[in-house]
């Protein structure tokens, strides 16, 4: 297959980490071609077709191929080919181009989207990523959420935290950690919290009631092609921090799923799967859903790493059987 990454530059790979970089090693065992642009290529204009402007066919390095995970590379590819590309006329597009999902991240969804309308399989589905904006696509699953309050309001923020006393906040659009606050019973900061975040009202907020098994772990849990992977990533948070993300300094330490995890793991994969989103990563807190993450999600070497499972291999077998089903069709 001749396979297209639209990503983050190249050169900023942690290749002993990144999710994307797994995938591209494991094509590139298996003989496929492995090509790379950024969002800032991708071209239309009437009367043609979308185009990566300056796509990349990349040759991974020997030290690359065999590398395992928790491996770090200097150099991991040479460019063997630099030109324009349809992405029609590759057998699958994967979007990997890391949150935040703002206004560029839309647009992209949408020459994306016009790719497939001229033939390309694109994973995930661009207007599947659009509906499922990772903060508020847990609404639609409210049994498996904490509660929950997504609002511009103050008052409502204010009432929230009087009814639950120890609650967190986050925007909508960040990733990483990046803007979430703890605030306990006695509110202190609460009002600067609030306008921080909501930005006197013109900006909407999301706020759930703390869930205390964050000390356990914030749980990445990977759904792949309609099936969960048996290991999740547990996120540990260190010191006096209240986030787990990696990105935040938290403790990776993958687990087997709990009973709990693989009951909402196996109620969404199929769900999910059959809108078009080849790869999910659910976050979940004890027995509580805090996130689903489409656009770009990670943790695959970690698990690989620690547990043995080839996230990598199992996501390429996945992709190859969906670009055969959609072939077919």
């Amino acid at each position: 297959m001749k396979i297209l990454f639209v990503a983050d530059p190249l050169s900023a790979f942690n290749t002993y980490k990144d999710s994307t970089f797994a995938m591209m090693r494991e094509a590139a065992r298996r003989g496929h071609e492995v090509w790379a642009c950024e969002v800032p290529d991708l071209l239309w204009v009437s009367g043609g077709r979308v185009i990566a402007r300056e796509a990349l066919r990349l040759l991974l390095t020997p030290e690359a191929v065999a590398s395992q995970a928790g491996t770090k590379l200097a150099t991991w590819h040479s460019v063997e080919e630099r030109r324009e590309l349809a992405l029609a006329d590759v057998d699958a597009v994967l979007m990997r181009k890391d949150p935040p999902f703002d206004s560029e991240f839309f647009y992209a969804t949408h020459l994306l989207e016009q790719a497939e309308r001229e033939g390309a399989r694109v994973f995930n589905k661009p207007s599947a990523l659009r509906d499922h904006p990772e903060k508020l696509a847990i609404l639609e699953f409210p049994q498996y959420i904490s509660p929950t309050l997504v609002t511009r309001s103050d008052a409502a923020i204010r009432a929230f935290h009087a009814e639950h006393q120890d609650i967190i906040l986050k925007p909508l659009d960040g990733m990483g950690g990046m803007g979430i606050f703890r605030v306990k019973a006695d509110g202190l900061n609460l009002g600067s919290i609030i306008e921080t975040l909501n930005k006197h009202g013109a900006q909407t907020v999301m706020v759930q009631r703390f869930v205390p098994e964050i000390a356990q772990g914030d749980k990445r849990i990977l759904l792949i092609g309609g099936q969960p992977v048996p290991f999740s990533l547990a996120r540990i948070p260190q010191g006096s921090e209240v986030r787990g993300n990696l990105a935040a300094g938290g403790k990776g330490v993958a687990q087997p799923l709990t009973d709990a995890d693989r009951r909402i793991a196996e109620a969404l994969a199929p769900v999910l799967a059959a809108r078009g989103l080849l790869l999910v990563g659910l976050d979940v807190i004890g027995d509580k859903m805090t996130e689903i993450n489409v656009t770009s999600p990670t943790c695959f070497q970690e698990i690989m790493e620690q547990t043995g499972f080839d996230v990598g291999a199992t996501f390429i077998d996945a992709l190859e059987r969906g670009v055969a089903a959609r072939k077919a069709a």
